[in-house]
């Protein structure tokens, strides 16, 4: 048994808000109080944390754990402009032997003043630089790729290869390929790319759990697929998985899991199985976000939707009938729509089978029509949202949406209608970083403060409790383990951080370097500075 004391502990049980001692045993907190749990405990060992704070562990509600594990391996194209991507993606070429492939993640064309008149760069331009080697390069929103004519000759793509279905080989004026690929076209290349197997999965993500313990992280919502799951089962096996991860399912393997009758909570707390996970749109980035009206300057965009709601409803009366929720990636507010109206039918349906009402969430809620705002609170669907979503693509929202972008990574409005929030930040699309996202949720401002001191849209910002919410009983919930996940009291587990400073008196804009001083796991410190 261990007992923390002289510390100031915000436990978010409302009961016991503010406590200075903490007795952990077998994992789990089993008293917490103040000096007198030192007498209550005689034999326990006793450690004494110098007035620091503790809060409890944050949990990342949506990540691509894999991706990110193996991004931190790659060329990193997140850039002020394309000739410094350009000068990176040189530099590896130089070390790296001919025909291995070079492959990076982070590029923006958005935010490039130097990117070419139509906004992407080209496949040229990779030739120049890297002309024997196959370069792919994978945009920050993950729904666009960039490759050169060596790695579009590996995938066997030519002039005659057609878009494939919810996807785009963008060509030129004249009809030539550009080696941009959106959406479901990025698998043509990224299929031909040699894969890594799951034991080198599992040792990416066991190098990134200390990167992610640094920052706070004790749990996480993973959304990759098979290949990272596979991975995760590995560690466990091996007693080296020491984040709790919640695990999605693809949606293309819900037949499976239904078939062998796999449901939504099953596992233990280390690693359990999740939601399904579909995707209704892309994403603002590329502008294949799907729209009820174009894209300003766009007359003839309004995306890509991947389904209806008909064909949704099918697929999640599927899950449901199996015991499994849905999580559905929607970014325009026509994908957003749709995949409510679905939830409307599916909790129509579970009433009349006498079905639980599973936690179905929609991931990213990026826009919303306003006759759809209070629809996640009125059909009890999470929002899992991203904050640092809002201060990246704060500029592209005004420009692309226009008007619409009031209703935009809108916190707020889906807090006061009464929506769960549960809060992530769809790493490596950003920094998993949570105080960065805290940061963003509170301020909607850029670390450089911009657009000003209220913020963008300030009136969707949010009180830093509120925020904390989000990333600890808000994900708890999400997965199902509110009983046991996300506060620090009795009977939960004693994953938390210890601060040096209080979290609730700083300057909001000193939260983007905020960093743990200590985190444990189930009563273990895994990290300590």
């Amino acid at each position: 048994m261990l007992i923390l004391h002289n510390a100031h502990l915000t436990t978010l049980d409302p009961d016991r808000p503010e406590v200075s001692a903490l007795a952990i045993d077998s994992e789990r907190v089993v008293a917490v109080g103040g000096d007198e749990l030192l007498d209550s405990f005689p034999f326990a060992q006793k450690q004494n944390l110098g007035g620091r704070y503790l809060l409890p562990g944050l949990t990342d509600a949506h990540i691509h754990l894999q991706h990110y594990a193996l991004g931190l391996q790659k060329i990193d194209c997140e850039t002020p402009t394309l000739e410094k991507c350009l000068r990176r993606v040189a530099a590896r070429a130089r070390v790296t032997p001919p025909g291995e492939w070079l492959l990076g993640h982070g590029w923006n064309q958005n935010t490039w003043p130097d990117a070419p008149s139509n906004g992407f760069p080209s496949t040229a331009d990779l030739d120049r630089i890297a002309p024997h080697h196959p370069v792919y390069l994978t945009a920050k929103s993950l729904h666009a790729g960039w490759a050169n004519s060596a790695a579009l000759k590996a995938a066997g793509i030519t002039l005659n290869t057609p878009d494939p279905k919810d996807g785009v080989l963008q060509r030129d004026a004249s009809g030539r390929l550009t080696g941009i690929l959106l959406e479901s076209a990025m698998k043509l290349v990224s299929e031909a790319i040699p894969k890594p197997g799951v034991d080198d999965i599992a040792g990416a993500i066991a190098a990134a759990q200390p990167i992610l313990w640094k920052m706070g992280l004790t749990g996480v919502h993973d959304f990759d697929g098979r290949d990272c799951f596979a991975a995760l089962q590995v560690l466990h096996e091996r007693a080296d998985l020491r984040l709790r991860v919640t695990k999605s399912i693809p949606l293309d393997l819900l037949p499976q899991a239904a078939a062998l009758g796999l449901r939504s909570g099953f596992g233990d707390d280390w690693l359990r199985i999740g939601p399904v996970k579909a995707f209704m749109d892309g994403a603002l980035g590329p502008r294949t976000a799907a729209m009820f009206q174009p894209y300003e300057r766009e007359a003839e965009n309004r995306g890509i939707l991947n389904m209806d709601s008909e064909e949704l409803f099918e697929h999640s009366r599927l899950a449901a009938e199996s015991g499994l929720g849905m999580a559905v990636h929607a970014i325009g507010d026509r994908a957003n729509h749709e995949v409510l109206e679905a939830f409307a039918r599916l909790r129509q349906f579970e009433r009349a089978r006498g079905l639980p009402a599973r936690r179905h969430r929609i991931e990213h809620v990026q826009l919303l029509h306003p006759a759809d705002a209070r629809r996640l609170a009125e059909l009890d669907v999470i929002a899992s949202m991203q904050p640092i979503h809002a201060t990246s693509d704060m500029e592209m929202a005004d420009r692309y949406w226009g008007g619409r972008a009031a209703l935009a990574y809108a916190w707020r409005t889906q807090l006061e209608a009464g929506a769960r929030l549960a809060f992530g930040s769809d790493a490596p699309v950003e920094s998993p970083n949570p105080f960065w996202g805290l940061h963003a949720a509170v301020t909607r401002r850029r670390a450089d403060g911009a657009p000003g001191p209220d913020g963008w849209r300030g009136e969707q910002r949010l009180s830093l409790a509120e925020a904390l919410s989000g990333f600890t009983t808000g994900a708890a919930f999400a997965a199902g383990m509110e009983d046991r996940l996300g506060r620090l009291a009795p009977g939960f587990y004693a994953d938390l951080i210890v601060l040096e400073e209080d979290l609730f008196t700083r300057h909001p804009d000193s939260l983007l370097e905020l960093r743990p001083v200590a985190v444990m796991v189930g009563g273990d410190w895994v990290w300590q500075s």
